[in-house]
């Protein structure tokens, strides 16, 4: 069987180059920006389901074109370019407005983004499509209509299986995403890229502001465990 795939993407700053200002604030000016780790797994997934069973690949994705073209060359066969900030909830409501429109059997995403780990993107977009969400997947498998998914529980896997159409989210484990070739980058340019400006829903928490936690020093010298002990005990 062929399968339409959809796979949700997120860009984020790198989080490795971000800076602290005096005012506890983050600096994000001229810092280079990625796709989220876990959705570079979740659209390597996607292109591996096609190269096995056939079929589309196609890039939801909230960042720019170069997020786009990025996600092109490493195998997705359009792409579809959105950027407006919101949280989980909103984001879930305006990626349901853009796949109501698309044809697909299987949408893939991250388990959660890198910069804030909600885990709720996935979940709430599926509610909002009315399909299944399948989380945490660490192996997927198509069969005869049905999506087949091994989860990483932390401590049990568990094996579920739902008719398609379904929404799985995909852990870290489930793939090393692929390297993309001089080729395949170049080839990038002939593909797709849709740039859509959709309106901020009503849905969802606004941020106002990013403070970073103040973090003081005791500076308290100790000088057996004796002394340890005592400043523990006074702490409770």
């Amino acid at each position: 069987m062929t399968v339409e795939i959809i796979v949700c993407i997120k860009q984020i700053y790198d989080l490795a180059q971000i800076k602290i200002d005096t005012s506890k604030r983050p600096v994000t000016e001229g810092i280079a920006r990625k796709l989220s780790d876990f959705d570079r797994n979740a659209l390597e997934e996607a292109v591996r389901i096609k190269e096995k069973h056939g079929g589309n690949v196609s890039a939801v994705i909230k960042g720019t074109k170069d997020a786009a073209k990025e996600a092109l060359s490493m195998g997705a066969d359009e792409a579809i370019v959105y950027n407006v900030d919101t949280d989980s909830l909103g984001t879930a409501y305006m990626l349901a407005g853009l796949i109501q429109k698309m044809k697909y059997d299987l949408i893939l995403c991250g388990e959660a983004s890198i910069d804030e780990y909600s885990f709720q993107t996935g979940p709430r977009l599926a509610h909002a499509l009315g399909i299944p969400a399948l989380t945490y997947a660490r192996k997927i498998e198509l069969q005869d209509g049905d999506v087949i998914v091994e989860r990483d529980l932390e401590k049990v896997y568990e094996i579920v299986k739902t008719k398609l159409p379904a929404l799985v989210t995909v852990t870290k484990e489930i793939n090393e995403p692929r390297i993309p070739t001089l080729i395949q980058i170049l080839g990038a340019s002939k593909k797709k890229i849709t740039e859509l400006s959709p309106s901020k829903p009503d849905a969802g928490v606004e941020t106002l502001s990013i403070i970073a936690i103040e973090m003081k020093r005791k500076e308290v010298i100790l000088k057996d465990v004796e002394n340890l002990a005592k400043i523990i005990m006074a702490e409770k």
